[in-house]
């Protein structure tokens, strides 16, 4: 049924999506921006359509538009992640208008979507929930009186939406009040609705989530669990799969349930039950995405399952080409995040054009990514622009990969979070798996990304020496010699290259 997908996103997951569609023989199409006119994922497609209406206009919610498309050249629909992918009236739209959406019925998307009803209906599928309420909050006052029955420290959440989004830690009623303010703001801006509820918070928490699919046929399966808990302002840096926390126990009980509950609602497609868990391995349903995720390559690294390619199928009207006991778990895999950011700067985002870029390669590593050198990173999306992962039999072994991985990624023009992932990885309470979602703020050590002072002569070292390496440069160009500079341009390099990412 499916001969052709428009991937309504951009980025490093629209091109990842088209590399499965290449593989199935699907032909493709690319929406983007003025912005993103030169982007790869358009390059790539073999067909490219802005749906911009300005030049000032860098939006991609555009769901007329991207209909009108999809209609034209006779695609379905993958929303990728982020964007319109849990948009409910816009799936609905699909579904009204005859164009196939790559992902589950709009029913499941809207009702899952507010987490408050999510809640609900997970409750009564089986799955222990955090207290908290079912409905959003009306008032200060309520908030006063319910925070008061479960007591603090609580959680605001936003009611729709995700991504950390809306999300407020309150210690004390002193300031409950100011944080509903706070919370309901950045929901609204966010997802355009500004409703917020509250959980009791889990002390030194851990974020695990489950990967499950399912088809129309009521056969679902799951692929094993994620640990996500490497986090920063609700924001996930880094995850692996399987997680090193979980007591064998435990995960046979989590995943069971995963797949208990998304029987329960007929889900179908992929998508990921959140659970936090904590310090006495309890754990509790949080959300269901439903969705492609961010972090899903490591799930596909330990399984050979490619979701992108399941998704497409279910949508097509196959059922699951496995059942449980086909999927093998081999190994371990971990997923580091590569955002355009300064991590010595709070991670302040460092927009700009890549003047240099060299990838890792090897065995074992993959690269989710859609920049190149003499890309400009905008500020106008999201400052993610890679994903590196590595595999290994062992935890040890993939973490080993990935520090020789990191080492090898090299980027110049911008700053990165590469230098804070070589961090991490060193870090010996994560070597060791002993990290919660409190690691970054609690027990990372953070002296080491504090920002030089400016009266460092070191910083004055690197930009002279950058400014002679620019400049020998051309003269190699000019003159077809490399220049003379007492050593080989490749160790002057991977000098410089070294010594930039300290700072």
């Amino acid at each position: 049924m499916i001969k052709k997908i428009l991937v309504a996103n951009r980025g490093e997951i629209a091109l990842r999506i088209f590399r499965t569609c290449r593989i199935m023989g699907l032909d493709t199409v690319a929406i983007y921006t003025h912005v993103d006119r030169g982007a790869l994922h358009v390059r790539y497609a073999e067909e490219a359509y802005c749906v911009s209406d300005s030049l000032e206009d860098t939006s991609y919610l555009k769901p007329r538009k991207i209909l009108d498309i999809a209609k034209k050249t006779g695609a379905a629909i993958h929303p990728g992640y982020g964007f319109l992918s849990e948009n409910a009236d816009f799936a609905r739209q699909c579904e009204k208008e005859g164009i196939i959406f790559i992902g589950p019925s709009a029913d499941i998307i809207e009702c899952m979507g507010i987490k408050t009803e999510a809640r609900k209906l997970m409750k009564e599928a089986g799955l222990p929930v955090v207290l908290g309420i079912e409905k959003p909050l009306a008032s200060v006052e309520e908030a006063r009186q319910v925070a008061e029955e479960v007591g603090y420290p609580i959680m605001l959440k936003a009611l729709a939406g995700g991504g950390g989004k809306g999300m407020r830690l309150v210690h004390s009623e002193d300031e409950l009040e100011a944080a509903i303010r706070l919370s309901k703001s950045e929901a609204g801006n966010a997802f355009g609705n500004d409703a917020v509820y509250i959980e009791k918070y889990i002390e030194k928490p851990h974020h695990v989530e489950v990967q499950v699919l399912g088809d129309r046929y009521g056969n679902v399966v799951h692929l094993g669990e994620r640990e996500c808990s490497i986090q920063r302002r609700n924001q996930k840096l880094i995850e692996e799969a399987p997680s090193p926390y979980l007591k064998p126990e435990v995960r046979t009980a989590m995943l069971e349930l995963a797949v208990k509950a998304a029987k329960k609602i007929n889900y179908y497609s992929a998508g990921t039950l959140e659970f936090m868990v904590d310090k006495e391995q309890n754990f509790y349903f949080l959300e269901m995405n439903t969705r492609l995720q961010v972090e899903h390559p490591v799930t596909e690294l330990c399984t050979g399952v490619d979701i992108v390619r399941d998704m497409i199928e279910i949508a097509g009207g196959n059922k699951l080409p496995y059942k449980q006991e086909d999927i093998n778990f081999q190994g371990y895999a971990i997923e580091c995040r590569v955002y355009a950011e300064d991590p010595v700067n709070n991670f302040m985002p460092s927009p700009g054009i890549i003047k240099v870029r060299e990838v890792p390669e090897g065995r074992n590593i993959r690269l989710d990514s859609s920049v190149y050198a003499g890309f400009e990173v905008s500020l106008h999306y999201d400052s993610m622009i890679a994903k590196l992962c590595s595999w290994g039999r062992t935890r040890q072994s993939a973490i080993e990969t990935m520090r020789r991985a990191l080492r090898e990624y090299k980027m110049l023009g911008i700053k990165t979070t590469i230098p804070f992932h070589q961090r991490v990885l060193m870090n010996e309470a994560f070597e060791k798996g002993d990290y919660d979602t409190t690691f970054i703020d609690t027990r990372f050590d953070k002296e080491d990304l504090k920002k030089k002072k400016s009266s460092d002569p070191t910083v004055a070292v690197i930009t002279a020496a950058l400014r002679h390496y620019e400049l020998e440069k051309s003269a190699a160009a000019r003159a077809t010699t490399l220049p003379v500079i007492g050593e080989s341009l490749w160790k002057y390099y991977g000098k410089l290259q070294m010594t930039a990412n300290n700072y």
